[in-house]
């Protein structure tokens, strides 16, 4: 693994997390579109898996496409918090909040282009299909680049902060920034996509086996995720605004966010990219992670609360903090070994089982004493954990035991003389 991809990747990804963390807080603070948190685990699926592939497969431009895409979606929201809250909520507190306005107009497009079209027509090897598919590869860059120039540069009013202008747009580009314009792009927009879910489509019933396996829940979250791009875009000519049409945004939210939780599922659960045990660890560490910074800050703020109901004093920080830390010493390992067991059982079912089987073999070692069945048991384990074509035991003599009977067989053919 290169030490420039990974520095690169877990950049982006780090990048990309720390902007949530502010969307997620702006959103909580003023109730502001909090159906989005949905998509934002899409958003935030997309850096942690991208950035482990990218790192650890740089050729792969899977693992590119999701790290990219996710921290476009940060970027954009991040940018368009700031910007309403500097034009709207508190005009004046910010410092170039009219500017914020300008990319959080377009830096969507690549974000759903590279999920939605560019993902499902590399997964899972970083090739296409055949040489045949070159065509959908540049129909969608040349969808992909001319769309976001448009909204980049487009005059007039944005669709992110009301009455705001777009700060770069460009007046010879007004005759064409019509309704008509924005219907064709996003016509061959759709037809990109749908040839792109074709071609997963058309892999997966190619596949055989793990692979098959690895292939199936991309295949299905991306066909679902079509299915409600054409429902939401019909909804928007014959029913715009409506209940309906707001419930479908959502689901697209979910279905959007379906499709990186997908390509997770398929690295760590079918062990593509032969990077599940890094994602086991990071998995395990990141969930004690947060629930002993939990248990710290809950038995901080707890011991404080029943100090001050005793004691009527305001503050025992002090106190509060060493009996948070021994918690946190003394729920480490039960905490990890118990994460552990989770994921194992959830994920790695063959190695989880497999163990279970080692542990009670390991307790019949040490009670059986009839070495014919003790034989039996260990060839059961051997097959049921390692699953060999064949299995031969050979139990090599002592050679005590052996000298021990040759000369008893000595001293009774003595006797018959």
């Amino acid at each position: 693994m290169s030490a420039r991809p990974a520095w690169l990747a877990w950049s982006l990804a780090t990048l990309t997390i720390s902007l949530l963390c502010c969307v997620v807080t702006f959103a909580f603070i003023y109730q502001d579109n909090l159906q989005e948190l949905i998509f934002l685990v899409g958003v935030l699926a997309s850096a942690l898996v991208g950035a482990v592939v990218a790192s650890r497969r740089p050729r792969n431009p899977i693992g590119w496409f999701l790290v990219l895409s996710a921290s476009s979606f940060a970027i954009t929201d991040a940018t368009l918090r700031y910007a309403v809250y500097g034009l709207v909520i508190n005009p004046g507190s910010l410092p170039l909040a009219r500017a914020m306005v300008w990319p959080s107009s377009w830096l969507w497009v690549p974000g759903v282009a590279l999920v939605l079209i560019f993902v499902p027509l590399y997964f899972p090897n970083g090739q296409l299909l055949s040489p045949k598919w070159r065509p959908v590869f540049w129909l969608a860059v040349f969808v992909t680049v001319p769309r976001a120039v448009f909204w980049a540069f487009m005059p007039g009013a944005t669709s992110g902060v009301q009455g705001v202008t777009n700060p770069l747009g460009v007046e010879a580009l007004r005759p064409v920034a019509g309704k008509l314009a924005d219907t064709v792009s996003g016509t061959l927009f759709l037809v990109a996509f749908l040839a792109s879910v074709v071609s997963l489509v058309v892999r997966f019933w190619r596949s055989r086996g793990d692979e098959r396996q690895q292939m199936k829940w991309i295949t299905y979250a991306s066909a679902t995720m079509f299915t409600m791009v054409l429902l939401v875009t019909v909804l928007d000519v014959v029913a715009a605004n409506s209940a309906l049409t707001n419930v479908a945004n959502a689901l697209t939210g979910a279905a959007f966010a379906g499709i990186p939780l997908a390509v997770g599922i398929a690295v760590l659960k079918y062990r593509l990219y032969d990077i599940d045990v890094i994602i086991n660890r990071t998995l395990v560490y990141g969930l004690l992670t947060l629930m002993l910074v939990t248990v710290y800050f809950g038995g901080v703020a707890t011991i404080q609360a029943v100090f001050r109901a005793l004691t009527g004093q305001e503050r025992q920080a002090q106190l509060a903090i060493v009996v948070s830390t021994l918690a946190i010493a003394a729920l480490f390992n039960p905490l990890r070994r118990r994460i552990q067991a989770v994921i194992d059982r959830r994920f790695y079912r063959k190695k989880y089982d497999a163990r279970k089987t080692l542990e009670s073999f390991s307790a019949r070692l040490r009670d059986e004493t009839d070495l014919d069945r003790l034989g039996e048991n260990l060839m059961g384990v051997i097959k049921e954990t390692m699953q060999p074509a064949h299995i031969s035991l050979w139990l090599h003599p002592d050679p005590a035991l052996e000298d021990k009977k040759q000369r008893a067989a000595v001293r009774e053919s003595g006797h018959d003389k």
